[in-house]
């Protein structure tokens, strides 16, 4: 054997016999603890090769932090509660630190460096991966949990795929995705919390990093499910509560909850891309009106303004847009407008001129001012991040409001450019903690939100509605968002419905879709499915792009303009119900279209993919939306009893059943118990109601209760003590308590309107004997002239008990 080969042998053989040792360097784990402090609420850990910080935020909220280094900077543009002085006992003995508080224990083992939660009485919430735990390779930071047996995933924000995610995983990377896929991962937002489900155990993980981040849970393992980003800290809240409303609640106290929306962005909103010029859209606002189809908003995309620039408005378009805006309000129509970020690069355009002046754009290493190219060609881009780049914008947005604009559509804002591809080494003021593009990508969106809707409020006084679709934890705050470019099809349909519902687990309450899909033209049944189902989310769009069909509710055909009308109809009719269900949201975070998951979080049926797109609008409705192409479904029910909303015919919970579907009526259900207020048909929010309100109960088996809510629909007197609030229980009678707040509701007369409840021919009011009257009504209109059979259809009726009642801020006993 020659000396070359004998060499090349011992030097592969030591390569071999050295790999797992270097394999083991290149990752690094926390290591053993080293020290320990233990303070007021807190343990600070040193270990081999970490830092770790533990910190009792609350009762059921735990912090853990953990670094490389020895942490100094804590700034975090989601969470804005500060920690709570809770009873927490914290013990440390040879081998490990427990602490205890009122809700949950907390274990620290010390040897290696690991943590697991537990409930007060002792059982497995969720722990370290043995010999995984955390870790590091390069800058990029893990942290691994155990699967537990049978354990589901859900939330995580805007991400496609079914509700329940475990075998899959997630990037977190706000991106520009036009016509994106119905799988397609990631999308335009980052909300890095989701939720654990097993044993009838449930909790959050809120991962606080606003780098690249990724989630697995199980994905080509059956070992572990992880979390971590490309470079920061290891930084999360571990949240327990013994049911997931809790959980959305101590999430959501985190990060903020949403304020009340005017009343007008809660209405149907006509948009397109694009509505112009002028006498366009005030012809499409007189149409609705004609057509008597309630409508209160239009929006204006990009040809609005001259050459896509921002703050400018296209003078042959548009001459005089504050006269045209003038004309819509007198029609009840609040106008939004789409703003972009990128500011164009041409001199003697006032905003560009402006933003140089005041230094507020972004920048390279060097110093050099960032472009890129966008739809007004290069443009500038305001950092967003620091105070003064927000100060700025808001400074510009005065030429909106001066103009009569009431919304504000913050798009492009991921941030996208052509190219999709911004260099890392452009800086970031990140309020006073300069970093790189690396860090501040994933925020950009949630802090342009800020800037608008600051400088709105600051402006007008009044609430400004912003639109978003880009943001990150915590834009629940400052917008509502939209699920960005989907395609009219039935599968983007109806993964649209799972990214809402997503959405709603993750702390966002004010969620929309383009209804009837952004690019290419729904078929006659899609288009009428999904406005049917329109009327039942949160912000009610109908939506489609450049170079597709007209896409307004007459383009369809008579049968579909009836339709549409119809469910239109009911959506203002309940007006009062979805009020009431937003302003929950601002207290508790609770969403106004809920995955099942919220409530029947232990019900296996409910993650089948043939029930996953059902939910909850409200507490009172069981939405069961269908591909437009299928006769039947099958729908899922589970514990409580259900109503037919249109016939009233009930149906046990706990059962599956299979439905004829027809193309003039979605299927809709009601929950026995529930209670629903509604008003008289309105053309827009501008126009007052009768000055009743119809208060409908549903018989069941189960107490329940409602807040019911007003205010003036666009002031902030509410945070003032302007509102009139009562609350509202069903529990085999119905009481509603005495109402709250300096504001008079704006109904005299309450019509009680009661369901299930056959036999009953009297009952007492405070007290005093009322007899009930018997009825038919219908929460549709019925559709007789396309009656397939010929003549006149007979319309759906429920046959009801009424009842008319003066209201009073006074208690009100209702006994049956």
């Amino acid at each position: 054997m020659s000396r070359k080969i004998l060499t090349a042998i011992i030097v592969i053989y030591g390569l071999l016999c050295g790999r797992g040792s270097f394999a083991q360097k290149s990752v690094v784990n926390v290591g053993d603890v080293k020290s320990v402090h233990i303070g007021s609420g807190e343990v600070k850990i040193t270990t081999t090769a970490a830092f770790a910080e533990i910190t009792v935020y609350s009762a059921g909220v735990i912090r853990v932090r953990i670094t490389h280094e020895k942490p100094v900077d804590d700034f975090s543009y989601a969470v804005i509660e500060k920690p709570v002085a809770v009873k927490a006992s914290i013990k440390e003995d040879a081998g490990n630190i427990i602490i205890i508080t009122d809700s949950l224990q907390t274990r620290i083992t010390k040897r290696p460096f690991s943590i697991a939660f537990y409930t007060r009485e002792g059982s497995l919430i969720n722990e370290d991966e043995k010999g995984l735990t955390t870790s590091w390779v390069g800058n990029e930071v893990t942290s691994y949990k155990k699967l537990q047996e049978g354990e589901r995933f859900i939330g995580l924000g805007e991400k496609n795929g079914n509700l329940d995610r475990s075998g899959s995983a997630y990037t977190n990377w706000n991106s520009d995705v036009f016509g994106y896929r119905a799988d397609q991962d990631p999308l335009y937002s980052t909300i890095p919390f989701y939720i654990g489900v097993h044993h009838g155990l449930n909790y959050g993980i809120f991962f606080d990093n606003t780098y690249q981040s990724d989630f697995n849970f199980g994905a080509s393992n059956n070992r572990f499910s992880s979390f971590g980003a490309r470079d920061g800290e290891m930084n999360y809240y571990f949240i327990y509560a013994p049911a997931i409303a809790g959980i959305i609640d101590a999430y959501t106290g985190l990060t903020g909850r949403m304020h009340m929306p005017p009343l007008w962005s809660l209405g149907y909103q006509q948009n397109r891309y694009s509505y112009y010029p002028d006498k366009e859209v005030l012809r499409i606002a007189e149409t609705l009106r004609e057509k008597k189809i309630p409508a209160d908003g239009i929006t204006l995309d990009i040809h609005y303004m001259d050459a896509y620039k921002l703050f400018t408005w296209n003078k042959e378009r548009f001459p005089d847009p504050a006269a045209m805006n003038a004309q819509l309000s007198k029609m009840g129509f609040k106008i939004t407008v789409i703003n972009d970020p990128g500011i164009k690069v041409e001199k003697g355009y006032a905003a560009y001129e402006d933003g140089v002046k005041e230094n507020v754009f972004l920048k390279y290493a060097d110093g050099q001012l960032y472009t890129g190219q966008v739809w007004p060609g290069w443009c500038h881009f305001a950092d967003f991040t620091s105070e003064k780049g927000r100060n700025w914008w808001k400074t510009q947005m005065k030429s909106y409001v001066d103009n009569g604009v009431s919304g504000y559509w913050n798009d492009m804002n991921e941030i996208a450019t052509w190219g999709q591809k911004m260099p890392n080494n452009v800086l970031f003021d990140f309020d006073g903690h300069a970093t790189t593009h690396q860090q501040a990508h994933n925020v950009y969106g949630l802090e342009m939100t800020r800037a608008s809707y600051e400088g709105a409020r600051s402006l007008t006084g009044k609430r400004p509605f912003i639109l978003t679709r880009a943001g990150y934890a915590g834009l629940q705050r400052y917008t509502a968002i939209w699920t960005g470019d989907n395609r009219a099809e039935d599968d983007h349909m109806l993964a649209g419905v799972r990214l809402l519902n997503s959405l709603g687990l993750s702390g966002v309450a004010f969620t929309g879709m383009d209804i009837g899909g952004f690019t290419g033209n729904p078929s006659v049944g899609l288009y009428a499915r999904w406005m049917q189902l329109g009327a039942f989310i949160p912000y009610f769009r109908n939506h489609t792009g450049v170079n597709t069909k007209s896409a307004e509710p007459w383009a369809f055909g008579e049968e579909v303009l009836e339709i549409t009308r119809n469910y239109i109809n009911l959506r203002y009719r309940l007006l009062p119900y979805i009020y009431s269900t937003f302003y929950e949201a601002s207290q508790n975070g609770m969403p106004v279209m809920r995955s099942l998951a919220i409530d029947y979080t232990h019900d296996a049926n409910i993650y089948d993919p043939h029930y996953q797109n059902q939910f909850l609008f409200g507490k009172a409705f069981l939405i069961a939306p269908f591909e437009s192409t299928k006769d039947f479904g099958e729908i899922y029910f589970p514990t409580g009893n259900w109503y037919n909303l249109y016939t009233d015919e009930l149906q046990a919970g706990g059962q599956k059943k299979i439905f004829p579907l027809s193309l003039q009526k979605m299927p809709v259900f009601v929950k026995g118990g529930s209670i629903i207020p509604m008003q008289t048909l309105i053309q827009s929010t501008a126009e007052k109601p009768a000055d009743t309100l119809f208060l409908h109960v549903y018989k069941g088996d189960i107490a329940n209760s409602i807040v019911y809510y007003e205010d003036d629909g666009e002031s902030y007197n509410y945070e003032k003590g302007g509102f009139y609030k009562r609350t509202i229980r069903y529990d085999h009678q119905l009481t509603l308590e005495k109402a709250e707040g300096s504001y008079t509701s704006r109904f005299n007369n309450i019509k009680l309107v009661l369901h299930g409840f056959a036999s009953l021919q009297q009952l007492k009011v405070n007290g005093a004997v009322q007899a009930l009257q018997s009825s038919g009504i219908n929460f549709l209109t019925p559709i007789s002239r396309f009656d397939p059979q010929g003549g006149y259809a007979t319309p759906d009726r429920c046959q009801v008990h009424t009842l008319d009642i003066k209201n009073s801020a006074d208690r009100i006993v209702v006994e049956f």
